[in-house]
């Protein structure tokens, strides 16, 4: 668990009555904050922490948060600036709220005023009113004839498009959703609202009430007893892990959990960590209690955004479910906190302010005196050593729910078998038995695109990118190249750019590849290939999904999308098709996550009436991983990698933290990381390891050439005294100025 960071009391720090200045945290890169006057006119009461204010900087005029009010600065009287505006009667953030932001910029060692700057909605830091928004929703009316609608239209094409355009969407489309399918569309539709063809209507963007919702179920006997001893921390802090088998009814916990929190009249926050991923678990909840539910993810538009992070501050919204930024939402009645898949990368924040939404959750909560529940099928390392070590109280469910049968796993080995298109004949056989036998089938490879580079047989030139040190991935049906590291993308080419030779061979299979293929032998099989490709269209990852739930798919190929959070009552056989491409990582969290990968995709099989079974396609079936996962599940192999981790003194046996560098030109960089392993030896931090500098397993990305320093202590005490005192000096190296850095305090990976 983090360690708290001691908060330091500021003695120039005032009481309202002597206060002459205001200290503000402002969105920009520097790492400090700053004083303003305070004009005669503007309320002292305006200015308490929290608010937000106007106020000149340069040249320009940001919106920053007031921090607090101060008799005296540093700086002299005669060269702060007065602030411009106050904006808010009342706080935008709570105290403990901005506690936490602050406890957040100081352990992952980053600006407040950025940190803020990210917690607040768009409107918000954009210096907009802290006023309830409404979002207009516009769609067809129900009365008049439709032949007739299209004959009075037939001189005015626009609208007629549009009309039509919106009889597609039954429940109507905003703003932000026609911008997306039309162009110019505000003409026009203002002329059918005259004709009364249109209506337009006022869109919450909280869920509606459920007054029919569902009823809970009985709970078995591990899910009571895990429910019966989380309820009793309820109203004190205490972090709680569901570690629960695929299929056991984790979700079933959280909501009995929550139905009780939010009976007792308090606010309940669920993460997920991707919502588009999780959509039966946001239906779940929505489904079971008669409250308003916000949600808040990415696929909102900023005003939506803003509407529900309102509605949750004023306590209008009862439960919030979102993704890993919903951790900054004020909740004045939190009572519990429930992260669903809670070993999951994606709460980790992997640019810009690098924090673990998992992590600032287990904060919060301490700081008010809350429970927290992390869920997952397959722990990670460090939760579970958390537990071992008693952090953690451990609760698991080991028997699958209901008609919910245990999945047969077996290691298919592809040693000496011909491939059809990255398929064994075995693999081919044992897909007609499933489907003969009116099972549904899910075909896992974590690589989209048609294959991962293109290769000419007679030189051997391949597609690499111009811009990273990684081949350009072939995506057939656009007949197009991409990059999956920068996102590039070029026409795929006819003939060698080397020597001109006609053959370019496809080397390796990704999801379209296998798509094709299977088409070619399945052709009466309804087939669904479900990536990031596919899935790019509003609703288009929904519709694939409820094609699948319903079974009207009877082949499934895809990537993660596809490894966590879905039920898919007739699949039978799931098979990943190349576990080896994490066997030989160089980072050391590679195998942890395959481990989890492999567990999680398994998890889809066998969940309702039928048995189901797993193929494991590999080149080294006995590999000590895959070994273990198979005879000893994936407690087995945590027991393992933990001892390995202990050896090699890795986390969470220890703590790290990665000096990240880009740069434009190469030498650039290298000049910036000796200067900054010249600081650090000039300090020489006992109890810290430094490694480096080195460069990073992908050299050049984007265009720019990284390299790194990495930092590891056993304490993250000395670490984070090591990083006081090194992150001003980085600031003030002349190299500095030629590249781009940043800190990664608990990375996720080492690339």
């Amino acid at each position: 668990m983090i360690t708290d960071l001691a908060i330091n009391r500021d003695p120039d720090s005032a009481t309202e009555a002597g206060a002459t200045i205001i200290r503000v945290a402002v969105p920009t890169p520097l790492y400090r904050n700053f004083d303003y006057q305070i004009p005669d006119g503007i309320a002292l009461a305006q200015l308490r922490p929290g608010c937000r204010v106007r106020v000149p900087f340069g040249r320009q005029q940001l919106t920053g948060v007031a921090l607090e009010l101060r008799a005296q600065s540093d700086c002299p009287a005669h060269k702060l600036k007065p602030v411009l505006a106050a904006l808010d009667a009342e706080p935008v953030l709570d105290a403990d709220l901005l506690e936490l932001l602050q406890w957040a910029a100081r352990y992952y060692h980053h600006p407040l005023g950025e940190v803020i700057h990210i917690a607040l909605p768009a409107p918000l830091r954009e210096g907009r009113a802290n006023a309830a928004l409404t979002i207009s929703r516009w769609q067809t009316s129900t009365g008049g004839d439709a032949i007739e609608a299209v004959t009075q239209l037939k001189r005015a094409p626009k609208q007629l498009q549009l009309l039509q355009l919106l009889q597609q969407y039954p429940g109507g489309l905003d703003a932000d959703q026609l911008n997306a399918l039309t162009d110019n569309w505000r003409h026009a539709m203002r002329a059918l609202l005259e004709k009364n063809l249109v209506v337009e209507r006022q869109q919450s963007a909280l869920s509606p009430i459920n007054s029919n919702h569902d009823s809970a179920p009985r709970l078995r006997h591990e899910q009571q007893a895990s429910v019966n001893a989380i309820m009793a921390s309820l109203g004190e802090h205490q972090v709680h892990l569901l570690h629960g088998v695929t299929g056991s009814g984790k979700t079933e916990v959280y909501l009995a959990l929550t139905e009780a929190v939010l009976a007792a009249g308090q606010q309940v926050l669920v993460l997920v960590p991707e919502i588009s991923l999780t959509p039966q678990l946001g239906e779940c909840f929505q489904t079971r209690f008669n409250v308003p539910v916000a949600m808040l993810h990415s696929g909102l538009s900023d005003n939506q955004r803003f509407i529900a992070w309102r509605a949750c501050a004023t306590g209008e919204a009862r439960l919030l479910i979102g993704t890993r930024s919903a951790i900054f939402t004020p909740l004045p009645e939190l009572g519990l906190i429930v992260l669903d898949e809670e070993h999951d990368g994606s709460y980790k924040q992997q640019e810009g302010f690098r924090y673990n939404a998992r992590d600032l959750a287990l904060v919060r909560a301490q700081k008010i005196g809350v429970p927290v529940v992390l869920g997952s099928a397959t722990p990670s390392l460090e939760s579970l050593h958390n537990a071992v070590r008693q952090r953690y109280q451990l609760h698991t469910l080991t028997q699958r729910a209901g008609n919910n049968h245990k999945v047969r796993i077996e290691l298919m080995d592809l040693r000496k078998q011909k491939l059809e298109e990255g398929l064994s004949a075995l693999l081919i056989d044992r897909i007609k038995q499933h489907l003969q036998n009116q099972g549904q089938v899910l075909l896992f490879l974590n690589r989209r695109g048609f294959a991962p580079l293109l290769l000419c047989h007679a030189c051997g030139w391949s597609t690499l990118c111009a811009r990273c040190d990684a081949h350009m991935t072939y995506h057939q049906h656009k007949q197009q190249l991409h990059c999956h590291h920068c996102g590039a993308e070029s026409r795929a080419p006819q003939v060698c750019a080397d020597c001109g030779d006609s053959e370019l061979v496809a080397i390796g299979a990704g999801t379209e590849r296998i798509e094709n293929h299977l088409r070619n032998l399945f052709a009466e099989t309804t087939i669904s290939r479900i990536d990031r490709d596919t899935t790019r269209r509003k609703g288009s990852l929904q519709a694939k999904l409820a094609e699948a739930h319903s079974g009207e798919s009877g082949i499934l190929i895809g990537t993660q999308m596809l490894a966590k959070g879905h039920d898919f009552p007739n699949l039978t056989l799931v098979a990943v098709l190349d576990a080896d491409q994490s066997l030989h990582s160089t980072d050391f969290r590679a195998a942890e996550h395959l481990a989890q990968l492999i567990i999680q995709v398994s998890g889809r099989a066998g969940r309702a009436e039928k048995p189901g079974e797993v193929v494991i396609q590999t080149h080294h079936p006995d590999h000590p991983l895959l070994q273990t996962l198979l005879h000893h599940g994936y407690n087995g192999f945590a027991e393992a990698a933990l001892a390995e981790r202990q050896l090699a003194v890795l986390a969470p046996y220890s703590h790290l933290v990665i000096l990240r560098c880009e740069a434009v030109k190469q030498g650039a960089g290298e000049e910036f990381m000796r200067a900054a392993h010249d600081l650090l030896q000039r300090f020489n931090p006992t109890g810290v390891s430094i490694f480096g500098p080195v460069k990073a397993p992908m050299e050049r990305r984007a265009g720019r050439f990284r390299s790194q320093v990495m930092l590891q202590a056993s304490d993250r005490r000395p670490l984070h005294r090591v990083l006081q005192f090194w992150l001003p000096q980085l600031q003030a190296l002349k190299q500095a100025r030629a590249v781009r850095w940043s800190l990664d305090v608990d990375p996720y990976d080492t690339y």
